[in-house]
């Protein structure tokens, strides 16, 4: 019979890692502090497999501990079977385990049984070649400088409704907004440049699109604001103006180095997917294609589309019981976040390019009550599963109707606006929060409810019994 050794290790980031080794019968062979160095690794690994016949494979539990679970999936990964298990589930278990204690032995300890008690959960950790690595980094670069991008506008934009209270920023900032503020955020400095100067500026940064309307608008944003505030010293004009042209550079320079990396982004999506498959699904593009495949990784690592739907959290949560099934649960939104906030996005688009989602999203607002965000979940998990069919198959996806003939672009949006396309007045009342008039069925099924509650409600205890007198005591205790 094979000997298992099981060995878990709770990862420290800023300390040494602690490591348990556990037989397949749940004894200890040996515990161990251990670096991330491959002196302490290739000793913890001949502890480990003291005793053992020949031949043994150690089984390595982790979690996703910040950065620090990667050196070990990398040095024992060529060897042994590494799973990595979230934290949520390592946690509940040393709960289960040991309710009154936490040490990093006991975490050591806990993922290493997890093998033993859940063994269906652990999937090996599989780690992507050099092109799926290098679009996998790109991509979650792109995402934060694009995260931080966003923050300096939203900043831009609330600094500049101090300076300008009626600010002409109504929409999103274009290259004439920086170029004006850059220069002229100080509401007396934009007055005195005078409309000639702030027409040409406009008009370079704008290549024409704009000029003397604009220009306008700015001056009468400054002129209401030096009228509202005349010359108050509690709003600092100079120093505003400073920190906006603060925000802008970095700004620019986020941007600048956004475009950097998009653009090795792009070379590693064509090496990995040289077909350009993601993107051949409705509302995939630019963006969203890098995303998908760098998130699904190797779309053999999940057997089938309803797997690969689940991994990216768009699924309700399961809660049976009996014979009984609570629908309209949350969705679980287990998976990456960044993925599941990309099928979002291509839901949208999705939605009136293809008549199939179409009739999804037109299903759930008209017929089932679900509000936009609810049915563009529900486009999305159908888009996740679709998504991870092209990809296991390697052809491109194929717009088709809802008899399921194939389609050209045109003929699916003809299909939509006759058959899918959802009335305004359902959205009117699907963005409707306010509470109305209840319906008189409502209101008898829940009269009925209540009578059904109290018809099974243990009775009351005469007024004459102890158990009366001792709850009148504690209700009028404070008289």
């Amino acid at each position: 019979m094979v000997e298992r050794r099981l060995l878990g290790i709770d990862l420290g980031i800023a300390s040494a890692h602690t490591a348990v080794v556990l037989r397949g019968d749940g004894t200890e062979v040996c515990r161990r502090r251990c670096h991330p160095i491959v002196e302490s690794f290739g000793e913890l690994e001949r502890a480990a497999l003291e005793g053992a016949p020949p031949g043994t494979q150690i089984e390595i539990v982790i979690e996703p501990t910040g950065p620090a679970w990667l050196p070990v999936a990398v040095f024992f990964g060529r060897r042994h079977p590494v799973f990595r298990v979230s934290s949520q589930k390592a946690a509940d278990l040393r709960r289960f385990l040991h309710r009154h204690a936490k040490s990093n032995s006991i975490d050591a300890t806990t993922l290493a049984r997890l093998p033993l008690v859940d063994p269906g959960s652990l999937h090996p950790v599989e780690l992507p070649g050099r092109d799926r690595a290098s679009l996998d980094r790109r991509v979650r670069a792109c995402d934060r400088l694009t995260r931080q991008a966003s923050e300096h506008k939203v900043r831009l934009k609330d600094l500049v409704r101090q300076l300008l209270p009626m600010t002409p920023l109504s929409g999103d900032l274009g290259k004439s907004d920086l170029a004006v503020l850059e220069r002229w955020a100080d509401p007396n400095a934009l007055l005195k440049a005078g409309k000639a100067r702030l027409v040409a500026v406009i008009a370079k940064a704008s290549h024409g699109q704009q000029g003397a309307d604009r220009a306008e608008e700015w001056l009468a944003s400054a002129r209401a604001s030096v009228d509202l505030y005349g010359g108050d010293g509690a709003v600092a004009f100079a120093d505003l103006a400073a920190e906006v042209a603060t925000e802008i550079r970095l700004l620019r320079g986020i941007e600048a180095e956004l475009d950097s990396h998009a653009a090795v982004r792009e070379r590693a999506y064509r090496r990995v997917d040289p077909e350009e498959l993601a993107r051949s699904l409705p509302g995939i593009a630019e963006v969203v294609g890098p995303v998908l495949v760098a998130a699904m990784a190797r779309p053999g690592r999940f057997a089938r589309g309803e797997q690969f739907k689940s991994f990216t959290g768009l699924v309700a949560r399961a809660s049976e019981t009996g014979e009984s099934e609570r629908k309209g649960q949350p969705m679980s939104k287990a998976g990456p976040s960044l993925l599941r906030t990309m099928l979002l996005r291509a839901a949208d688009t999705a939605r009136t390019q293809d008549p199939q989602l179409a009739r999804i999203y037109f299903v759930q607002m008209v017929e089932r009550g679900a509000n936009h965000i609810k049915a563009l979940c529900v486009v999305a998990a159908h888009l996740a599963e679709r998504a991870w069919v092209v990809m296991a198959r390697g052809t491109p996806y194929v717009v088709r109707d809802t008899d399921g003939g194939p389609v050209s672009k045109a003929e699916a949006k003809a299909i939509i606006a006759e058959h899918w396309t959802v009335p305004e007045d359902v959205r009117r009342r699907r963005r409707n929060k306010k509470v109305g008039k209840v319906p008189h069925q409502v209101l008898m099924g829940h009269a009925q409810s209540r009578a059904r509650r109290a018809a099974t409600r243990r009775p009351s205890p005469p007024e004459s019994s102890p158990f009366a007198a001792a709850a009148s005591t504690t209700q009028g205790g404070g008289a």
